[in-house]
């Protein structure tokens, strides 16, 4: 019998929610009303501009998503699988050898990564691109040996964990682009430049990558105990805590200047501020404070939430977007 509480709880369910979320609202409220203000000519059609609409088959993006979560729920149940005596020290308590045997978890981890990388490969084969599949088959590697090695290695894990948490939304313009491109090709008079729902994805990329190796810095610094007790060389013991919360603190000063930069620079709408300074803003200056006067583990634990709240308004803001898209708010 499968203990359902330990399981949820194992697979990250809430994370796992946040991946869905953020690939169905950069598809459909990015991806789709930026496109929908594009207008185009079809050769079969009556000379009219017409506005361009997705083409990537939405079962195909089911599957796209599904892939993705099978991935992810596959590297989580495995960090718990190597970090039993870690979480012992710093959770003062493991899921795995407790509530769920570590057979259990390791085959579950099996099971993910199989069902993952199986819907990778077909999505890729039903969109004209099987080589595309090995994406997923890299990914389900390096989330493995994220969890046996590269998390004990001096920022090696943290840029990992950063750089796959930004393609979670990439994904979704990886495959929506030639989809666009293939048949607009064939199917228009003239091809537009499609690109920049590269700079609208992009954009929410970059600041998912920023935030979330800020956010694994916190955690490395609240971890610090249980991590130099099983000798990992993370950034707070390499070069000590206080130039690891200088340097977290520096990447949310970073996130700060590129938000209000890009804002000056290409959107300059009254919404977009009122929302980045709400939020987005004040709670990464509640961050920087916390991580200044931080005096034991649950202030940076407190941290950390506050990031990971941040990091959903962020993706929240695709939401505006459409609105203001779709109402024609500026």
């Amino acid at each position: 019998m499968v203990n359902m509480n330990a399981f949820l709880k194992i697979i990250r369910w809430q994370n796992l929610l946040i991946v869905i979320l953020t690939m169905v609202f950069m598809r459909y409220a990015i991806i789709e009303p930026i496109i929908g203000r594009i207008g185009i000519v079809m050769i079969n059609g009556t000379g009219e501009e017409v506005s361009m609409m997705l083409r990537f088959p939405w079962y195909d993006f089911v599957f796209l998503v599904a892939a993705t979560v099978f991935l992810t729920a596959g590297g989580y149940v495995i960090n718990d699988y190597f970090d039993i005596q870690t979480d012992l020290i710093n959770k003062g308590k493991a899921i795995v050898g407790t509530k769920i045997p570590r057979r259990a978890a390791m085959m579950w981890h099996i099971l993910f990564n199989i069902a993952g990388v199986a819907s990778g490969f077909y999505i890729s084969w039903h969109s004209g691109y099987f080589w595309l599949g090995t994406i997923f088959l890299v990914v389900s590697g390096l989330l493995y040996f994220y969890s046996a090695s590269y998390k004990r290695q001096f920022l090696i894990g943290n840029l990992l964990v950063a750089a796959l948490t930004a393609m979670v939304p990439l994904l979704v313009a990886f495959y929506e682009w030639p989809a666009l491109y293939r048949f607009y090709k064939v199917n228009a008079v003239v091809l537009p430049d499609i690109k920049i729902i590269f700079y609208w994805v992009g954009g929410f990329a970059i600041f998912a990558f920023i935030t979330t190796l800020a956010r694994e810095i916190i955690k490395d610094i609240e971890d610090f105990e249980g991590d130099i007790a099983h000798g990992r060389n993370t950034l707070p013991i390499v070069i000590g805590v206080l130039p690891a919360k200088i340097i977290s603190i520096g990447l949310v000063l970073i996130t700060l200047v590129l938000l209000f930069l890009t804002w000056y620079l290409y959107l300059n709408d009254s919404i977009t501020l009122i929302y980045l300074l709400v939020a987005i803003a004040l709670p990464l200056v509640l961050v920087i404070y916390r991580i200044i006067f931080s005096s034991n583990k649950k202030h940076l634990h407190t941290a950390g939430r506050i990031m990971k709240i941040v990091m959903i308004t962020g993706i929240l803001y695709s939401v505006v977007v459409k609105a203001i898209l779709t109402l024609n708010l500026v």
